[in-house]
């Protein structure tokens, strides 16, 4: 039976872990890849539940999520991946969070080495970057962008940037709730967020499957993440980039038309101040 929305505590227990599974219009591949998560998550040796979020589908996705058993979770319109991520990790159960996709891409064999580093970690990512990796060839220049100008704004190199399999904590994700997207950029929020501020953050090769189905990603969402990675950096450090450069000796551009910049304001606040002194002394 699907569930209602209500409120819930989460229980706290070692070993246990809620799998949080968004799907929009995935209805012929949501219950496999339910059992997939199921199948593995019965040999881990941990506690666990399975969530699915069908965030305002309009085809069966909702029904074929509970023919599985699970929790089903269920919008009457879309709101978009990160909003079903984070009603997800609101209603659930355990304070250990794994997020995969309905889709068929992430591998289910790997979420027990995701868990194995949960512990000492934040957040476990799984990386993208493993034998069999399967990236539209389309999509590949714009990713690697992406990817290079967010490790180098946040000084640290990020193997995955926005993957969607990955192991978080309950609280990590209400800390930045603020900030998270309801859109695509959920993943690459809280990626950026999380090195920004400190946390652990684990990374782990894991492979990547063709798509089952259409894809929901567009061409025009390059620039919205591109665009989210300099406004993240902004929010969180936004002198990391000129202090990155300076002190390496190695200005780039905008670094020295930030300084020119913050000069000529100098200047003019000198002008002004001379300007009102020289009134006063009329």
């Amino acid at each position: 039976m699907i569930e209602p929305i209500v409120d819930e505590e989460p229980t706290r227990l070692e070993r246990a872990v809620s799998v949080v599974i968004p799907a929009f219009n995935e209805g012929p591949h949501v219950a496999q890849q339910v059992r997939e998560v199921d199948a593995v998550m019965r040999q881990s040796g941990w506690t666990y539940e399975i969530l699915v979020v069908d965030d305002g589908s309009t085809d069966d996705t909702a029904a074929q999520a509970d023919a599985t058993g699970v929790r089903v979770l269920r919008r009457a319109k879309n709101r978009g991946y990160g909003a079903a991520l984070k009603l997800g990790v609101h209603r659930a159960r355990y304070d250990c969070i794994l997020i995969t996709d309905a889709d068929g891409t992430y591998p289910s064999e790997a979420i027990p080495r995701l868990l194995a580093e949960a512990e000492q970690n934040a957040m476990v990512v799984g990386a993208r970057i493993g034998d069999s990796v399967q990236v539209p060839l389309l999509r590949r220049p714009a990713k690697a962008f992406i990817r290079r100008l967010a490790s180098y704004l946040s000084g640290e190199r990020i193997p995955d940037l926005n993957s969607g399999l990955r192991v978080m904590r309950r609280d990590l994700v209400q800390r930045y709730a603020h900030l998270l997207p309801d859109g695509f950029s959920f993943t690459t929020t809280i990626t950026l967020a999380s090195i920004c501020n400190g946390h652990p953050v684990s990374y782990l090769p894991i492979d990547y499957h063709a798509r089952l189905g259409s894809s929901k990603i567009r061409p025009r969402h390059a620039y919205d993440f591109a665009l989210l990675v300099l406004r993240v950096m902004v929010y969180f450090n936004p002198l990391k980039e000129f202090i990155y450069d300076i002190t390496r000796d190695n200005l780039s551009e905008s670094a020295v038309l930030g300084l020119l910049g913050a000069l000529i304001i100098w200047a003019v606040g000198l002008l002004a101040d001379q300007n009102a002194r020289m009134a006063v002394r009329r």
